[in-house]
């Protein structure tokens, strides 16, 4: 089949959107597939399978701010959006922006069936503005994309059970879900590594995500002071974003500095397998890949108890589970597990085992099927209004 993948958001795989898309894209490349790729990132131009539409500009100031978030944002582009979907057997629409908005339109036009990704939570967007808070902007905000993209689809995949209640529950109907994980690339697995000669007397704690606000970050370096062990502990954020300025002030209090980087995807499975703990602490997360990895590589995996996230659900128990936002009792879990090395090995044994339903390929199947039955339902949706159309005709000859 020919698919278009529509992706407003493309850019660096240092995020959870881009790489669960270029798995996707990977994977059907891999079936045989055709796959097009509409965005609007400018280094795409001229290579083969991408249809890029220009950049929108903001100003200076929105633009820089937009950089620093690490994506681009498409300007309206109709005859490129035509181009990629014309002759196409399906629409994928990767996030709810405006490429997805004007391609369905256009798609809906042209009887091309589609489907959607959820990879966008309401507070990924309203935390920017410090509404993250607010039920009224968040509502807004579900309501908005179900109008622009989400109403148009056959075919919705949601992550997660919770951002699918989520979703449903905030706009009041039911919706075509798939719900599907996103999955943990085979690569990413336990591996005897050892630790770097610099960290062999330290206590590694690992963080994997952007440095933004509702992934909270600050809570874990917060909670270091508070631990018993604060002498011992290196810190790694593996990730950029908005927050690194802060965070790194944050660092400064220390005893030991957090180190904050943007690790290749290779180097990051290394860093997870030599990581004593790796803590989760983010308010919002719909899915939480980078947490998935951790579990994949059995490694003790801490957790926040946020109502908005969904990696709440993968703590193995309580004992793995932190206060939303609260230091001090990050701090206690973090020492509780410090000091019970023998308990600890047995809970990652728990997390390992419990880690193959999210392999990645197994997923991406489904992801396939979900494409394929999107399709056949357009197809018995066409028949069906064609013989409607018929009988219709029959009704006004027969008068």
């Amino acid at each position: 089949m020919i698919v278009t993948v529509v992706c407003d958001v493309l850019g660096k795989e240092n995020n959870g959107a881009t790489i669960a898309g270029m798995n996707l894209i990977r994977f059907l490349k891999k079936q045989g597939h055709e796959v097009r790729i509409l965005c609007a990132d400018q280094d795409k131009k001229g290579q083969e399978g991408y249809y890029v539409c220009p950049a929108l500009h903001l100003g200076k100031w929105l633009d820089s701010l937009v950089a620093k978030v690490g994506v681009t944002i498409a300007k309206k582009d109709m005859k490129t959006i035509e181009e990629a979907i014309t002759g196409a057997d399906i629409i994928h629409l990767h996030v709810p922006f405006s490429l997805a908005k004007n391609a369905a339109k256009l798609a809906e036009k042209m009887n091309i069936p589609m489907t959607a990704s959820f990879h966008m939570q309401a507070e990924n967007l309203t935390s920017y503005f410090k509404l993250n808070k607010s039920h009224l902007a968040n509502h807004m905000v579900y309501k908005i994309i179900y109008k622009n993209v989400y109403r148009h689809v056959g075919g919705i995949h949601y992550p997660t059970e919770f951002i699918k209640n989520k979703f449903e529950g905030s706009i009041k109907k039911k919706t075509p879900a798939y719900v599907i994980s996103n999955g943990v690339n085979s690569h990413v697995k336990k591996m005897d590594i050892e630790k770097p000669e610099e960290f062999k007397d330290k206590i590694v704690i690992l963080s994997v995500g952007r440095l933004a606000r509702e992934k909270s970050q600050d809570t874990l370096l917060k909670a270091v002071n508070y631990s018993k062990y604060k002498d011992k502990i290196q810190v790694i954020l593996a990730g950029q974003g908005l927050k690194e300025k802060y965070y790194r002030k944050l660092g400064e209090k220390l005893p030991i500095k957090p180190i904050m980087q943007l690790f290749p995807r290779d180097e990051i499975v290394k860093v997870i397998n030599y990581a004593d703990l790796y803590v989760h602490s983010a308010e919002v997360e719909l899915e939480g890949i980078a947490c998935l990895e951790a579990i994949a590589c059995g490694k003790m995996t801490i957790v926040s108890d946020s109502k908005q996230s969904a990696t709440k659900e993968f703590a193995i128990d309580e004992k793995c589970i932190f206060k939303n936002r609260n230091p001090k009792d990050l701090a206690r879990v973090i020492d509780y597990w410090i000091e019970h090395p023998e308990e600890k090995k047995e809970y990652e044994k728990k997390y390992l085992e419990g880690a193959t339903i999210y392999n990645q390929d197994d997923c991406m199947k489904r992801m396939e099927e979900m494409l394929f039955e999107v399709i056949e339902k357009n197809k018995e949706k066409l028949k069906k209004q064609k013989e409607e159309e018929k009988t219709q005709k029959k009704k006004k000859a027969a008068k």
